[in-house]
Protein backbone atom coordinates (compact mmCIF):
# COMPACT_ATOMS: atom_id res chain seq x y z
CA UNK A 1 0.00 0.00 0.00
CA UNK A 2 2.85 2.15 0.75
CA UNK A 3 4.14 1.78 -2.81
CA UNK A 4 0.23 3.25 -3.99
CA UNK A 5 0.76 5.77 -1.50
CA UNK A 6 3.77 6.98 -3.04
CA UNK A 7 2.62 6.80 -6.38
CA UNK A 8 -0.31 8.88 -5.66
CA UNK A 9 1.78 11.61 -3.61
CA UNK A 10 4.04 11.74 -6.69
CA UNK A 11 1.37 12.43 -9.22
CA UNK A 12 -0.24 15.01 -6.90
CA UNK A 13 2.79 16.95 -7.02
CA UNK A 14 2.83 16.70 -10.53
CA UNK A 15 -0.31 17.84 -10.99
CA UNK A 16 0.41 20.78 -8.93
CA UNK A 17 4.01 21.65 -11.34
CA UNK A 18 1.91 21.17 -14.45
CA UNK A 19 -1.04 23.41 -13.23
CA UNK A 20 1.15 26.04 -12.81
CA UNK A 21 3.09 25.67 -16.49
CA UNK A 22 2.15 28.76 -18.73
CA UNK A 23 1.26 26.52 -21.49
CA UNK A 24 -1.25 24.15 -19.81
CA UNK A 25 -2.82 27.49 -18.30
CA UNK A 26 -2.91 28.73 -21.60
CA UNK A 27 -5.07 25.37 -22.86
CA UNK A 28 -8.55 25.10 -21.89
CA UNK A 29 -9.12 21.71 -22.08
CA UNK A 30 -5.81 20.40 -20.41
CA UNK A 31 -6.10 22.49 -17.93
CA UNK A 32 -9.69 21.46 -17.17
CA UNK A 33 -8.84 17.53 -17.11
CA UNK A 34 -5.21 18.39 -14.79
CA UNK A 35 -7.62 20.50 -12.12
CA UNK A 36 -10.24 17.64 -12.15
CA UNK A 37 -7.84 15.21 -11.83
CA UNK A 38 -6.41 16.81 -9.02
CA UNK A 39 -9.48 17.56 -7.13
CA UNK A 40 -10.33 13.87 -7.52
CA UNK A 41 -6.83 13.04 -5.85
CA UNK A 42 -7.12 16.38 -3.20
CA UNK A 43 -8.71 14.06 -0.48
CA UNK A 44 -6.49 10.99 -0.77
CA UNK A 45 -3.43 13.09 -0.81
CA UNK A 46 -4.40 15.04 2.53
CA UNK A 47 -5.18 11.94 4.10
CA UNK A 48 -1.83 10.83 2.90
CA UNK A 49 0.05 13.79 4.77
CA UNK A 50 -2.07 12.96 7.82
CA UNK A 51 -1.00 9.20 7.80
CA UNK A 52 2.52 9.75 7.45
CA UNK A 53 2.70 12.42 10.16
CA UNK A 54 0.66 9.73 12.57
CA UNK A 55 3.86 6.83 11.50
CA UNK A 56 6.31 9.73 12.07
CA UNK A 57 4.61 10.36 15.80
CA UNK A 58 4.48 6.31 16.51
CA UNK A 59 8.12 6.30 15.57
CA UNK A 60 9.31 8.67 17.58
CA UNK A 61 7.19 7.20 20.55
CA UNK A 62 8.59 3.81 20.47
CA UNK A 63 12.26 5.11 19.74
CA UNK A 64 11.71 6.80 23.36
CA UNK A 65 10.81 3.41 24.50
CA UNK A 66 14.53 2.91 24.68
CA UNK A 67 15.60 5.91 26.84
CA UNK A 68 16.79 6.35 30.36
CA UNK A 69 14.10 7.99 31.35
CA UNK A 70 11.71 6.02 33.12
CA UNK A 71 8.48 8.23 34.26
CA UNK A 72 9.00 9.08 30.06
CA UNK A 73 8.81 5.64 29.09
CA UNK A 74 5.67 4.63 30.87
CA UNK A 75 4.15 7.99 29.74
CA UNK A 76 5.00 6.53 25.84
CA UNK A 77 3.77 3.08 26.81
CA UNK A 78 0.53 4.53 27.55
CA UNK A 79 0.12 6.54 24.84
CA UNK A 80 0.65 4.54 21.74
CA UNK A 81 -2.12 2.24 22.13
CA UNK A 82 -4.33 5.19 21.07
CA UNK A 83 -2.06 6.08 18.87
CA UNK A 84 -1.76 2.48 17.09
CA UNK A 85 -5.78 2.49 17.03
CA UNK A 86 -5.40 5.93 14.73
CA UNK A 87 -3.07 4.40 12.74
CA UNK A 88 -5.49 1.42 12.21
CA UNK A 89 -8.24 3.88 11.92
CA UNK A 90 -6.38 5.32 9.16
CA UNK A 91 -5.44 2.37 6.59
CA UNK A 92 -8.62 2.12 6.93
CA UNK A 93 -9.58 5.16 5.71
CA UNK A 94 -7.07 5.19 2.97
CA UNK A 95 -8.56 1.49 1.73
CA UNK A 96 -11.36 3.00 1.11
CA UNK A 97 -9.99 6.46 -0.85
CA UNK A 98 -7.93 3.68 -2.78
CA UNK A 99 -10.87 1.55 -3.44
CA UNK A 100 -11.65 1.35 -7.99
CA UNK A 101 -13.34 5.14 -8.14
CA UNK A 102 -15.97 5.55 -11.53
CA UNK A 103 -14.06 8.01 -13.48
CA UNK A 104 -17.31 9.74 -13.96
CA UNK A 105 -18.07 10.23 -10.70
CA UNK A 106 -17.07 14.71 -11.05
CA UNK A 107 -19.20 14.77 -14.16
CA UNK A 108 -22.03 16.72 -14.74
CA UNK A 109 -25.08 15.13 -15.72
CA UNK A 110 -28.15 13.97 -18.08
CA UNK A 111 -30.92 13.28 -16.76
CA UNK A 112 -34.00 12.03 -18.90
CA UNK A 113 -37.51 10.85 -17.21
CA UNK A 114 -40.19 9.23 -19.09
CA UNK A 115 -43.63 7.65 -18.05
CA UNK A 116 -43.87 3.88 -18.39
CA UNK A 117 -47.20 1.66 -17.51
CA UNK A 118 -49.78 3.69 -16.38
CA UNK A 119 -51.11 6.15 -18.36
CA UNK A 120 -52.14 9.76 -17.07
CA UNK A 121 -50.85 8.72 -13.40
CA UNK A 122 -47.14 7.85 -14.92
CA UNK A 123 -47.15 10.87 -16.18
CA UNK A 124 -48.43 12.44 -13.44
CA UNK A 125 -46.05 10.91 -11.13
CA UNK A 126 -43.46 11.88 -14.06
CA UNK A 127 -43.60 15.06 -12.97
CA UNK A 128 -43.59 14.71 -9.05
CA UNK A 129 -39.90 12.81 -9.79
CA UNK A 130 -38.77 15.35 -11.83
CA UNK A 131 -39.59 17.57 -8.58
CA UNK A 132 -38.02 15.49 -6.41
CA UNK A 133 -34.74 15.65 -8.60
CA UNK A 134 -35.47 19.84 -9.05
CA UNK A 135 -35.56 19.79 -5.29
CA UNK A 136 -32.39 17.65 -4.46
CA UNK A 137 -30.28 19.59 -7.06
CA UNK A 138 -31.08 22.70 -5.02
CA UNK A 139 -30.52 21.32 -1.56
CA UNK A 140 -26.49 20.33 -2.91
CA UNK A 141 -26.69 23.65 -5.24
CA UNK A 142 -26.42 21.94 -8.56
CA UNK A 143 -27.75 24.20 -11.57
CA UNK A 144 -30.87 22.55 -13.42
CA UNK A 145 -31.38 23.38 -16.79
CA UNK A 146 -34.52 21.62 -19.12
CA UNK A 147 -33.09 20.82 -22.19
CA UNK A 148 -36.52 19.49 -23.29
CA UNK A 149 -40.19 18.77 -21.89
CA UNK A 150 -43.09 17.29 -23.23
CA UNK A 151 -45.94 18.17 -21.10
CA UNK A 152 -49.61 16.53 -21.18
CA UNK A 153 -52.63 18.49 -20.20
CA UNK A 154 -53.53 17.15 -16.57
CA UNK A 155 -50.08 18.66 -15.59
CA UNK A 156 -48.00 15.76 -16.27
CA UNK A 157 -45.01 14.79 -18.15
CA UNK A 158 -44.33 12.67 -21.04
CA UNK A 159 -40.65 13.03 -21.19
CA UNK A 160 -38.50 15.45 -19.33
CA UNK A 161 -34.56 16.02 -20.68
CA UNK A 162 -32.51 18.22 -17.87
CA UNK A 163 -29.03 18.75 -17.08
CA UNK A 164 -27.79 18.63 -13.93
CA UNK A 165 -24.35 20.80 -13.48
CA UNK A 166 -22.28 20.58 -9.77
CA UNK A 167 -19.32 18.68 -8.01
CA UNK A 168 -20.16 15.13 -7.60
CA UNK A 169 -23.24 15.51 -9.39
CA UNK A 170 -23.37 11.75 -11.54
CA UNK A 171 -21.70 10.30 -7.92
CA UNK A 172 -24.95 10.82 -6.31
CA UNK A 173 -27.53 10.80 -8.67
CA UNK A 174 -25.92 8.02 -11.16
CA UNK A 175 -27.95 5.08 -8.51
CA UNK A 176 -30.97 6.52 -9.54
CA UNK A 177 -31.30 4.99 -12.98
CA UNK A 178 -34.03 2.57 -13.39
CA UNK A 179 -37.82 2.19 -13.65
CA UNK A 180 -39.76 4.12 -10.58
CA UNK A 181 -42.71 2.26 -8.96
CA UNK A 182 -45.57 4.45 -7.54
CA UNK A 183 -49.16 2.85 -6.06
CA UNK A 184 -51.29 5.36 -5.25
CA UNK A 185 -55.07 6.20 -5.42
CA UNK A 186 -54.81 8.66 -8.82
CA UNK A 187 -56.66 11.65 -8.47
CA UNK A 188 -58.81 11.01 -11.85
CA UNK A 189 -59.89 7.64 -9.57
CA UNK A 190 -63.75 8.11 -8.51
CA UNK A 191 -63.85 4.53 -6.72
CA UNK A 192 -60.53 5.44 -4.56
CA UNK A 193 -58.45 1.94 -5.86
CA UNK A 194 -54.92 1.80 -5.70
CA UNK A 195 -53.47 1.90 -9.27
CA UNK A 196 -49.29 0.91 -9.98
CA UNK A 197 -47.61 2.51 -12.68
CA UNK A 198 -44.15 2.85 -13.80
CA UNK A 199 -41.96 5.77 -14.84
CA UNK A 200 -38.04 5.18 -16.15
CA UNK A 201 -35.06 7.54 -15.06
CA UNK A 202 -31.86 7.53 -17.25
CA UNK A 203 -28.89 8.73 -15.46
CA UNK A 204 -26.04 9.49 -18.00
CA UNK A 205 -22.47 11.49 -17.12
CA UNK A 206 -21.76 14.30 -19.36
CA UNK A 207 -19.82 13.30 -22.13
CA UNK A 208 -16.49 14.94 -23.18
CA UNK A 209 -16.12 16.58 -26.15
CA UNK A 210 -14.41 13.97 -28.50
CA UNK A 211 -10.84 15.08 -29.15
CA UNK A 212 -9.03 12.31 -31.85
CA UNK A 213 -5.25 12.17 -31.03
CA UNK A 214 -2.93 10.31 -33.84
CA UNK A 215 0.51 9.47 -33.15
CA UNK A 216 2.14 9.57 -36.98
CA UNK A 217 4.93 7.43 -36.01
CA UNK A 218 3.01 4.57 -34.36
CA UNK A 219 -0.61 4.96 -35.70
CA UNK A 220 0.52 5.57 -39.15
CA UNK A 221 1.65 4.04 -42.32
CA UNK A 222 2.21 6.71 -45.22
CA UNK A 223 3.03 5.68 -48.60
CA UNK A 224 4.00 8.26 -51.99
CA UNK A 225 3.31 6.96 -55.35
CA UNK A 226 3.11 8.50 -58.65
CA UNK A 227 -0.27 10.33 -59.29
CA UNK A 228 -2.23 8.91 -61.97
CA UNK A 229 -4.20 11.07 -64.55
CA UNK A 230 -4.27 12.40 -68.00
CA UNK A 231 -0.60 11.59 -69.87
CA UNK A 232 1.86 14.62 -70.25
CA UNK A 233 0.43 16.14 -67.16
CA UNK A 234 2.62 17.24 -64.74
CA UNK A 235 0.94 15.58 -61.54
CA UNK A 236 2.53 12.50 -63.57
CA UNK A 237 5.71 13.66 -63.24
CA UNK A 238 6.41 13.64 -59.32
CA UNK A 239 5.45 10.89 -56.65
CA UNK A 240 2.73 13.33 -55.01
CA UNK A 241 -0.15 11.20 -54.02
CA UNK A 242 -0.25 10.04 -50.38
CA UNK A 243 -1.95 7.25 -49.02
CA UNK A 244 -2.46 7.12 -45.27
CA UNK A 245 -3.18 4.14 -43.63
CA UNK A 246 -4.46 4.03 -40.19
CA UNK A 247 -3.37 0.87 -38.09
CA UNK A 248 -5.46 1.00 -35.26
CA UNK A 249 -8.65 1.04 -36.78
CA UNK A 250 -7.68 -0.30 -40.52
CA UNK A 251 -9.30 3.40 -42.42
CA UNK A 252 -7.31 4.17 -45.99
CA UNK A 253 -7.12 7.19 -47.33
CA UNK A 254 -5.73 8.20 -50.25
CA UNK A 255 -4.94 12.05 -52.22
CA UNK A 256 -3.71 12.69 -55.32
CA UNK A 257 -5.63 15.96 -56.23
CA UNK A 258 -2.66 17.99 -55.13
CA UNK A 259 0.62 18.48 -57.39
CA UNK A 260 2.22 19.23 -53.98
CA UNK A 261 2.60 15.82 -51.69
CA UNK A 262 2.79 17.79 -48.45
CA UNK A 263 -0.57 19.30 -49.91
CA UNK A 264 -1.66 16.05 -50.52
CA UNK A 265 -0.43 14.54 -46.71
CA UNK A 266 -2.13 17.69 -44.92
CA UNK A 267 -5.60 17.21 -46.80
CA UNK A 268 -5.32 13.38 -45.66
CA UNK A 269 -4.97 13.91 -42.50
CA UNK A 270 -7.87 15.90 -42.24
CA UNK A 271 -9.93 13.86 -43.66
CA UNK A 272 -8.80 11.05 -41.69
CA UNK A 273 -9.22 13.55 -38.53
CA UNK A 274 -12.34 13.87 -39.69
CA UNK A 275 -13.38 10.25 -40.29
CA UNK A 276 -11.67 9.15 -36.82
CA UNK A 277 -13.75 11.98 -35.06
CA UNK A 278 -17.11 10.64 -36.91
CA UNK A 279 -16.23 7.05 -35.33
CA UNK A 280 -15.73 8.10 -31.68
CA UNK A 281 -18.70 10.38 -31.63
CA UNK A 282 -20.49 7.20 -32.85
CA UNK A 283 -19.04 4.62 -30.39
CA UNK A 284 -19.67 7.42 -27.81
CA UNK A 285 -23.21 7.66 -28.52
CA UNK A 286 -23.71 3.77 -28.62
CA UNK A 287 -22.12 3.76 -25.19
CA UNK A 288 -24.61 5.95 -24.17
CA UNK A 289 -27.59 4.09 -25.84
CA UNK A 290 -26.51 1.30 -24.31
CA UNK A 291 -26.35 2.72 -20.60
CA UNK A 292 -29.61 4.09 -21.42
CA UNK A 293 -31.32 1.11 -22.18
CA UNK A 294 -29.65 -1.30 -19.16
CA UNK A 295 -31.75 1.39 -16.79
CA UNK A 296 -34.39 1.95 -17.81
CA UNK A 297 -35.69 -1.46 -19.59
CA UNK A 298 -38.83 -1.59 -21.10
CA UNK A 299 -40.44 0.39 -18.69
CA UNK A 300 -42.71 -2.21 -17.15
CA UNK A 301 -43.90 -1.72 -13.32
CA UNK A 302 -42.12 -4.96 -13.27
CA UNK A 303 -38.84 -3.76 -13.34
CA UNK A 304 -38.56 -1.54 -10.06
CA UNK A 305 -36.09 -0.48 -8.01
CA UNK A 306 -37.98 1.46 -5.92
CA UNK A 307 -41.49 1.66 -4.85
CA UNK A 308 -43.54 5.00 -3.62
CA UNK A 309 -46.30 3.68 -1.84
CA UNK A 310 -48.95 6.61 -1.22
CA UNK A 311 -51.39 5.24 1.10
CA UNK A 312 -48.41 4.15 3.62
CA UNK A 313 -46.13 6.60 3.02
CA UNK A 314 -43.08 3.98 2.56
CA UNK A 315 -40.49 4.27 0.05
CA UNK A 316 -38.65 1.06 -0.77
CA UNK A 317 -34.99 0.72 -2.43
CA UNK A 318 -35.19 -2.96 -3.81
CA UNK A 319 -31.58 -2.93 -4.34
CA UNK A 320 -30.18 -2.46 -0.36
CA UNK A 321 -33.82 -3.65 0.82
CA UNK A 322 -34.22 -0.23 3.00
CA UNK A 323 -37.78 1.07 3.44
CA UNK A 324 -38.28 4.54 4.57
CA UNK A 325 -41.77 6.13 5.87
CA UNK A 326 -40.69 9.35 4.78
CA UNK A 327 -42.52 9.61 1.48
CA UNK A 328 -43.13 13.19 1.50
CA UNK A 329 -39.77 14.00 2.67
CA UNK A 330 -38.36 12.23 -0.45
CA UNK A 331 -40.46 13.44 -2.85
CA UNK A 332 -39.50 16.99 -1.44
CA UNK A 333 -35.77 16.23 -2.42
CA UNK A 334 -34.69 14.66 0.91
CA UNK A 335 -32.87 11.54 -0.94
CA UNK A 336 -29.36 11.43 0.76
CA UNK A 337 -31.04 8.61 3.06
CA UNK A 338 -31.06 6.25 0.30
CA UNK A 339 -28.76 7.71 -2.06
CA UNK A 340 -25.71 7.15 1.10
CA UNK A 341 -27.07 3.13 1.49
CA UNK A 342 -26.38 3.09 -2.25
CA UNK A 343 -22.97 4.82 -2.07
CA UNK A 344 -21.88 2.61 0.57
CA UNK A 345 -23.04 -0.74 -0.97
CA UNK A 346 -20.86 0.84 -3.75
CA UNK A 347 -17.96 0.94 -1.80
CA UNK A 348 -18.12 -2.39 -0.12
CA UNK A 349 -18.44 -3.66 -3.28
CA UNK A 350 -15.15 -1.74 -4.43
CA UNK A 351 -13.28 -2.67 -1.38
CA UNK A 352 -14.35 -6.73 -1.70
CA UNK A 353 -12.98 -6.90 -5.32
Amino acid sequence: MLDKLKGIEDRYGELERRLGDPAVIANNREYAALARERAQLGEVAAAIRDYRKLLGEIAGHRALLDGDDVELRELVKAELPAMLKRQAAHEERLKELLAPRDPNDDRNVLLEIRAGTGGEEASLFASDLFRMYSRYAERHRWKIETLSLSATGLGGIKEVIAQITGQGAYSRLKFEGGVHRVQRVPATEAAGRIHTSAVTVAVMPEADEVEVNINEEKDLRIDVMRASGPGGQSVNTTDSAVRITHLPTGMVIVCRDEKSQHKNKARALKILRARLLDLARAEQDAKIAEARRSMVGSGDRSERIRTYNFPQSRITDHRVNLTLHQLDQVLDGALDPIIDALATRERAEALGA
